[in-house]
Parts: C-alpha cells; structure tokens; sequence
C-alpha cells in the first residue's frame, strides 16, 4: 500500500532493522510516514472520481499554502492524491503546488486503516532534507534510491538534476559501511557509479510510475559498495 511511494520504505520493511533512519526530499511524504507513526487511518471517502479529485487537489493546495502541510488531513490527502492521480506521479510545481491530473483507473484499492504499521515503525526516524545534511556511523548500510536519471525531475520543489545525482553518487561512494544504490540504467548513470569504484549490475524491474503510461519493464541498475 505504501510501495508507490518510496522504494526505501520497501526496502527498509523488507530487513525490518530494529533503528533505521528514512530520509527524503519530498516533505509530503515524510509527513505520510510520520503519522503512520501515529497509527494513521482516512475516515472520510476516498473517490476514483475525478470531480472528488481536483476538489482533492485544491484542498490540499490550500492546507500546504496556509502552512498546514504536517498535519494528518495533509497526510491523508497525499495519500489519496498519489493513488488516484495520473500514473502514479508525484509531481509538483515552482510554486510547491501538487500538480497531477486525475489517473485513468477502472477500480482502486484504497487503504484507510494504516494501524498495522504503528509498532513496525515506531523506532524508526524519518528526516527531511538533502543526503548531504545527514550523519553517518562509519558502519552504517545505506541505501540510496535517488530520482530516476530522467527528464522528469519535480518530484519536490527544487527538483533533482544531473548535478544532484553526480553530487549523491561522490557523497556515497566515500562512506566506509555498505553502500546500495539504484537507479535507472541509463549510459551516464552507469558510467559515472563505476567511476566511482561501485559494482554494477543490470535488471528489468516493473515500472509502476510513468509519466507517459508505459508499463513495459524499466532497466535498472544497481550500484553496490562495500557489501
């Protein structure tokens, strides 16, 4: 239910360490993981609807522009926003306004009892903020899943270009724990981690977020070092 959102979640679910720390750059979605925190659940209807939406949308435009973002409506709202907007997109304008049109589903599975999750991710920490601002233990394992390399990059305002990625990629590649990172396998994302020291390779993995509605599989590669 929460896969959409970060693959670093899944991840992090997938080992179920005991202290782990969840950072991103998307302040909406930590918000959605922080009330998950708190033993979340949407009590008001959630429509694949495309009036219900853009009502949706506007709503939650107007909490983030009246400073409101960390609250539990926000969270909620995100939620339903990223279900049934266009293609699983998350995107947003210079203005820091959501700005996905409705999706094209027949049926949608909506979660509204997020409860399950309070206990697993109680220990856990999640930051906003760039990759740069957070501190290491030497014998940290770390996994990185930045922004594909693609053109589309306003998954949060400000974005993440090609010098954010050569930037994360430096920044990582001298840490002396494990180190995994994906991304997708395009010639300078795959030249640039092996001229970083990082061990590469190839897979098709589903592609469950698109701008364009391709679903075919996405190649992507993953970077390891030190594990």
């Amino acid at each position: 239910m929460v896969e959409p959102f970060c693959g670093g979640l899944a991840m992090a679910l997938g080992l179920m360490p005991t202290r782990a720390v969840l950072n991103d750059a998307n302040p909406h979605l930590v918000n959605f993981y922080r009330w998950l925190q708190k033993g979340f659940r949407v009590d008001w209807p959630m429509l694949n609807d495309e009036t219900a939406f853009y009502e949706g949308r506007e709503r939650f435009n107007a909490i983030l522009s009246s400073g409101r973002a960390n609250t539990r409506e926000a969270a909620g709202l995100f939620y339903y926003l990223n279900r049934t907007g266009y293609n699983g997109l998350c995107r947003f304008n210079s203005r820091g306004q959501f700005n996905v049109p409705f999706g094209r589903y027949k049926t949608i599975n909506y979660t509204t009892d997020f409860s399950a999750y309070k206990e697993i991710l109680s220990s856990w920490a999640f930051t906003v903020g760039d990759v740069s601002d957070l501190a290491f233990d030497p014998d940290d394992f770390i996994y990185a899943d930045p922004p594909y390399d693609v053109d589309f990059t306003q998954y949060a305002q400000g974005g993440f270009t090609w010098e954010d990625q050569e930037r994360t990629a430096e920044l990582l590649s001298r840490h002396r724990g494990p180190v995994v990172l994906v991304n997708q396998a395009t010639a300078r994302i795959k030249s640039l981690y092996k001229s970083l020291g990082f061990r590469i390779r190839e897979l098709d993995a589903p592609r469950r977020i698109s701008c364009n509605g391709d679903r075919s599989p996405a190649r992507e590669v993953i970077a390891t070092k030190n594990a």
